[in-house]
């Protein structure tokens, strides 16, 4: 266990008569990106706030770089770089100003900082925004200044709520990108996301939660491998018709899910069921061969979608 920088067993949150995160067990080891899969309410964001010592545990074991969070947070939250859901930089100052600041919260030299604050607008890719108000940048530019921002003070831990949620598809991928960097320099990772595919890219590991519990643990390969079949075969008939082709397309592979717009058809070989499909006289509207994804998993685990 001595490479492992987080310890959780049993560890619960109860607001009251509500668990939020009921009786969960991880490690996160050195090096890796570890991820919390789930939709709005699992209880992912709740977890990061107890790993990030900033909320105090029900019950269960948990201790942060071999310390317990809820005796020593603040020699934790010192070699934690923390990016929250939602930025909270000072938009009325400038981009190294927020830098600047941030740093010098955790007693960082003037000196130090110079170099540390160049270094991580490279990194960021705003060195021609060095002077700008935060207020006047995009969402993507926002956001890799708060991870910027997180990585001032050279953390063991990076912890990351919901990386990219409200950015588009290009910021999205300009983002991963930066967050791969810092998998290759060997920062560890904890990040939470609802995004399936952001998890298949920068997770070697992680958890699937559902309503304060794990449903399954292991990296994405391995959990598609267990719980899914390697394609998927969407079928559109109509909403009004999918119950009722669902019935008869029960007959061409073991398991089918019925979703409110489509049919989701697992099998190993698409193109082949497909065939099979329209042998049968059977016509949908629209169709599309895919590979399984942690979409299906979690589907498999709870009967419902991520984005329920």
């Amino acid at each position: 266990m001595s490479q492992s920088l987080i310890h959780a067993r049993g560890l619960t949150k109860k607001f009251g008569d509500f668990t939020a995160v009921n009786g969960i067990d991880f490690d996160v080891v050195k090096g890796e990106s570890f991820g919390l899969l789930g939709p709005n309410g699992a209880g992912k964001s709740t977890a990061m706030r107890m790993i990030g010592a900033t909320s105090q545990r029900t019950s269960g074991d948990l201790t942060i770089l071999d310390k317990d969070p809820d005796k020593f947070g603040p020699q934790i939250r010192a070699h934690l770089g923390v990016v929250p859901q939602q930025d909270n930089l000072d938009t009325h100052l400038s981009v190294t100003d927020n830098l600047y600041i941030y740093g010098r919260y955790f007693g960082l030299s003037r000196k130090f900082l110079k170099g540390k604050i160049e270094e991580l607008l490279t990194f960021a890719q705003l060195e021609e925004k060095r002077n700008a108000k935060v207020e006047s940048l995009s969402g993507g530019m926002k956001r890799r200044l708060t991870i910027a921002r997180a990585l001032v003070s050279e953390p063991e831990i990076l912890m990351l709520d919901e990386p990219t949620t409200g950015l588009d598809p290009q910021a999205r991928h300009i983002l991963w990108d930066r967050l791969f960097r810092l998998k290759d320099d060997g920062v560890t990772l904890m990040i939470t996301t609802h995004f399936m595919d952001e998890a298949e890219q920068l997770c070697d590991r992680l958890v699937v939660m559902d309503k304060g519990s794990i449903m399954a643990e292991g990296s994405p390969a391995q959990l598609i491998k267990d719980y899914s079949t390697k394609e998927v075969l969407e079928v559109r008939f109509g909403s009004e018709r999918n119950a009722h082709m669902a019935d008869e397309l029960r007959q061409l592979c073991d398991r089918i899910e019925e979703l409110p717009d489509r049919i989701l058809m697992y099998t190993e070989d698409g193109e082949e069921l497909l065939e099979r499909v329209y042998k049968k006289s059977f016509h949908p509207k629209t169709s599309l061969v895919r590979r399984s994804s942690l979409e299906d998993v979690f589907l498999r685990l709870t009967g419902r979608t991520l984005i329920d």
